[in-house]
């Protein structure tokens, strides 16, 4: 049997790939393309504030979150997640990571008009929300006055895939070109939008030399098969579970069985304790049943 020897073709779907691609310098353009075409703000400028660190996720992080933060030119603080599946916790995830990106920019003496808002960018290759709409972006608004918005100071963006790829958007659309480019689904669009866009045509250039770099590659899949490995031990762990309380099922019906077979023939002698018209607390003396269950027994005779 001969084996597959071809090298197997990473995507931006792959977090360590993706952070990579996005964080590394010189390739802020790509960057800012991506979060002008989603923020429909302009930005001459943008930094990244935490880069992946290659060699601690290699030593340390496994299975750590892998996400990225990057400052933009007016203040804003921008952090992408990308989460391939669903572990029914985005909502509180998203939630909890953007109070502490938040509570990390107060410090001592900062006043509270100072703080920068703060953007949560979550894409999902999973479906989360009801609606059809791919790209949904949150804001604050009062009860009463549903037009007005108010803490301005985080805002969430959830961009689905699997809502995208069913959508047949106009790829005439930058952000819709950048997430064809991201999904990595469909070969001919994306060659197709290559051609119309020169920065994914760059991008292109640099992905196919990151994900020939044999660092990066050996950490996407060490990314890879952690995820594989934490997917199979929470199956073996449910499947473990489920057996257990099967089991403990089967024990429990077993003694309830037991025990409610007990009471039957407690209850049937009684009842011909009581024909044979012996008092109640005898019978109770010799059955050890409840006294008002006997006196009921007595009522419906």
């Amino acid at each position: 049997m001969k084996l597959n020897t071809t090298p197997k073709i990473y995507n931006l779907k792959n977090d360590v790939i993706f952070n990579t691609f996005f964080s590394r310098k010189g390739n802020e353009e790509f960057l800012i393309d991506f979060l002008q075409a989603l923020l429909k703000i302009e930005i001459t400028k943008i930094e990244i504030r935490e880069q992946v660190n290659l060699e601690k996720l290699a030593r340390d992080e496994k299975g750590g979150r892998l996400d990225l933060q990057a400052q933009l030119n007016n203040g804003i603080i921008i952090n992408i997640e990308l989460q391939i599946k669903n572990e029914n916790n985005m909502e509180n995830r998203t939630l909890f990571y953007g109070a502490k990106t938040i509570s990390r920019e107060v410090k001592r003496g900062t006043d509270y008009k100072d703080i920068q808002q703060v953007i949560m960018i979550n894409i999902l290759d999973y479906q989360m929300l009801g609606f059809d709409e791919y790209v949904s972006e949150t804001v604050t608004v009062l009860d009463n006055h549903r037009e007005f918005e108010i803490i301005k100071g985080m805002k969430w963006y959830f961009i689905e895939l699997p809502k995208f790829r069913k959508a047949h958007p106009d790829m005439n659309e930058k952000l819709n070109q950048w997430l064809a480019f991201i999904d990595d689904y469909d070969k001919g669009v994306i060659e197709m939008i290559e051609r119309k866009n020169k920065t994914l045509e760059r991008a292109r250039v640099e992905m196919n030399y990151l994900t020939g770099d044999e660092e990066v590659r050996r950490l996407a899949e060490l990314r890879e098969k952690w995820e594989m490995d934490y997917a199979d031990t929470m199956r073996k762990g449910r499947e473990k579970g489920l057996a257990e309380g099967r089991a403990e099922g089967k024990i429990e019906g077993k003694i309830e069985g037991k025990i409610e077979g007990k009471i039957e023939g407690k209850i049937e002698i009684a009842k011909k304790l009581l024909k044979k018209g012996m008092g109640i607390e005898e019978i109770q003396e010799i059955t050890e049943l409840e006294k008002e269950k006997i006196e009921n027994l007595m009522n419906n005779k």
